[in-house]
């Protein structure tokens, strides 16, 4: 079905904007802890796109993919992403940090196993390991509100360096 056969779908920023940018501000609060924390932008960009690759957002697929090109990210890493266990492609916390992002994503599968966070837990500190908690759990949540709302990928760019 294409979307021009889709039904109109509700208009989240302009019917509920309090709870809109309460999302806003969880994200950036998210964003800032990761920063404090340290994290790798890089690992935070293949976090969100994990995420949306395993939650079909192709919303957030287009534009997580763009912002990861624009800070530097490979095609190649980019397009291995989805067989990341397969592939060469990823350092030791690039794997934890994807596995804990895939646990999170799939908590209805089994929670997040105690192997899967001793992963993370053993390459990243306390902070870290929160952030990307929360790094998985804003893109979940961004995900399904893309998804519900059937937003159009393609238009976003990212922002151009200062």
């Amino acid at each position: 079905m294409s979307n021009g056969d889709q039904i109109s779908r509700v208009a989240l920023k302009k019917i509920t904007p309090d709870v809109s940018s309460a999302m806003g501000s969880l994200h950036a609060a998210a964003v800032t802890a990761a920063q404090d924390a340290k994290v790798e932008p890089e690992i935070l960009e293949l976090v969100r796109i994990r995420a949306s690759q395993l939650n079909g957002c192709a919303f957030c697929l287009d534009m997580h993919t763009k912002d990861a090109r624009a800070q530097g990210e490979t095609e190649q890493r980019i397009y291995a992403l989805s067989a990341w266990r397969e592939t060469p492609f990823f350092t030791e916390r690039e794997r934890a940090a994807l596995a804990l992002a895939e646990a999170v994503t799939f908590v209805a599968d089994g929670r997040v196993p105690d192997a899967v966070y001793a992963e993370a837990a053993a390459v990243f500190d306390e902070a870290q390991v929160a952030a990307l908690v929360w790094a998985a759990t804003v893109i979940n949540a961004y995900n399904r509100i893309a998804i519900a709302t059937r937003m159009v990928p393609g238009a976003y760019q990212p922002k151009r360096a200062e």
